[in-house]
């Protein structure tokens, strides 16, 4: 079996921002990222929780809101998966207003649609 060329590049671009982030080179990891969005493979919630995790680890917790906010102009739909990863950037990052509001979404996002999360996280 010929494993499909845009899964194949999802993963490896994903591999590759989860080991700059990793390594501690956020700058990098967005970078990747970046040309991830702009290649011809769509975006991923794998890919976009390594770019918000290597913000995390960078302390770019205002960069890591920015990628989850870009949800809303993606083919992704913001999930629990990027929603806790936003929170824990921000927890991380002793944002603890951005921290009680993502929790809010949350909670709203089980009696509704995740669909908008993305566009009023930076409130």
């Amino acid at each position: 079996m010929v494993p499909n060329s845009v899964e194949s590049n999802k993963i490896a671009f994903s591999a590759v921002i989860g080991a700059f982030g990793a390594g501690g080179e956020w700058e990098r990891a967005l970078q990747s990222f970046r040309l991830m969005a702009q290649s011809a493979s769509e975006l991923d919630t794998i890919g976009i929780v390594a770019a918000i995790h290597a913000c995390e680890k960078g302390g770019e917790c205002d960069k890591a809101l920015e990628l989850f906010s870009s949800l809303a102009h993606s083919n992704v739909e913001p999930d629990t998966i990027t929603l806790s990863a936003a929170i824990s950037v921000c927890e991380k990052n002793n944002k603890w207003a951005r921290v009680l509001h993502l929790v809010r979404l949350m909670e709203c996002a089980n009696r509704s649609s995740l669909s908008r999360i993305a566009t009023t996280s930076g409130e």
